[in-house]
């Protein structure tokens, strides 16, 4: 479980692939390695990655062909920025909101509106998320946890401080550029909890001859 507070901002040293479409990925992070060791969680772009391996600043992790697919770290090369965040600990303030580090779908960077003291960047997320997007929730941004300040039917708008600019990737972000999307995992339950509780009433009606 993560927080979406990015702690560092990494670097890809390599990407070599593996056995079938998986792939063996290096990245550079002081920070993030000074206490990991192997088995240890650490988001990667919004991604949970489990470490294999750490040396001289550095871990590396496998990520399987599904990862690859569902997450835009298949479009990232040597020398490319990276967010990085270790995995909350039991007792330590959440800064953010619940971050699983697990990826629902890719969006794409639609525009930057620059102002005085921080930008609107407006991105493009698949239809089926949004539903689960809505104005002053949380959403999750290649690793970065940010609020809502508008949603579309395909599209939605965050702002984004100084801070976030100048110490995670998406300060560097162009129009047409690939973005991990994590929603708030409470309305995925939520959603669930609800459609269940339709169905088995539905059931109960047609049981009783209620529903035609």
């Amino acid at each position: 479980m993560f927080t979406g507070i990015v702690e560092e901002l990494g670097e890809i040293v390599r990407v070599t692939p593996t056995a079938g479409d998986s792939a063996l990925v290096a990245v550079r992070g002081p920070l993030v390695t000074s206490d990991a060791r192997h088995g240890d969680s650490i988001a990667v772009n919004g991604v949970c990655l489990t470490v294999v391996e750490v040396a001289d600043g550095t871990f590396t992790a496998d990520v399987m062909g599904e990862t690859l697919r569902r997450s835009a770290l298949g479009a990232l090369r040597p020398g490319d920025p990276v967010n990085l965040e270790r995995a909350a600990a039991l007792g330590s303030r959440l800064g953010g909101h619940l971050v699983q580090g697990h990826v629902d779908g890719v969006g794409e960077l639609i525009s930057r509106e620059p102002a005085e003291q921080w930008e609107t960047v407006r991105f493009r997320l698949p239809t089926a998320l949004s539903r689960y997007v809505v104005e002053k929730g949380s959403i999750t941004i290649d690793g970065v946890s940010l609020t809502v300040a508008e949603v579309g039917a395909d599209q939605f708008a965050v702002g984004l401080i100084p801070t976030t600019l100048k110490l995670t990737t998406l300060g560097a972000k162009a129009a047409g550029d690939p973005v991990n999307l994590e929603v708030d995992v409470l309305a995925k339950y939520v959603e669930r909890l609800l459609g269940s509780r339709a169905t088995d009433a539905h059931q109960v009606a047609s049981s009783t001859g209620e529903v035609a």
